[in-house]
């Protein structure tokens, strides 16, 4: 992987590299928090305030690489999984109802501004369902060790399985 002309060789140096992002989002963070007690303008305020939280979200999302790079993931049992599984659906539910809504209503928007920011709403929308699936799809599903999972292990390597004979 290469960063800036570099070659990043180890996962020390992403660790790094994540590090000093996490820094510049907590900047970022802070400058919008500074600057937002002048802007009177409601469309401003709300774009700038939006790209704060997208910081702090962007910290949060760096620091779980950091995690996933510096420790072993314990597994998710059954439980957790369906737990998992049914708040990341609920989700995806969700953000295919407001995209199907913001899809009907923003071609009747005249107000170019309001127009705007109602398509960053429907970008956003979009990415958040697609990092929906994927999360389902990759990190939940991937992590999951069922019971039969447990059995097998537990069963693997002993002779006869329980049999007669064992």
């Amino acid at each position: 992987m290469s960063c800036r002309g570099y070659v990043l060789s180890s996962n020390d140096e992403l660790v790094a590299l994540f590090k000093n992002q996490i820094k510049i989002e907590k900047t970022i963070v802070d400058s919008v928090s500074e600057g937002l007690v002048e802007i009177k303008n409601p469309a401003v305020k709300g774009v700038l305030e939006g790209i704060s939280l997208d910081s702090t979200k962007h910290a949060q999302l760096y620091s779980s690489a950091i995690t996933l790079l510096t420790t072993v993931p314990s597994a998710l049992t059954e439980g957790n999984l369906d737990k998992q599984r049914e708040l990341v659906e609920k989700h995806i539910r969700l953000e295919v109802e407001i995209i199907k809504k913001l899809r009907e209503v923003i071609p009747s928007v005249q107000n170019a501004k309001v127009n705007l920011l109602l398509n960053a709403i429907l970008s956003d929308e979009v990415r958040h369902h697609a990092l929906l699936k994927n999360v389902l799809d990759i990190i939940v599903k991937g992590e999951t060790i069922t019971d039969n999972d447990w059995w097998d292990l537990l069963w693997e390597n002993v002779p006869f399985h329980g049999a007669p004979g064992g």
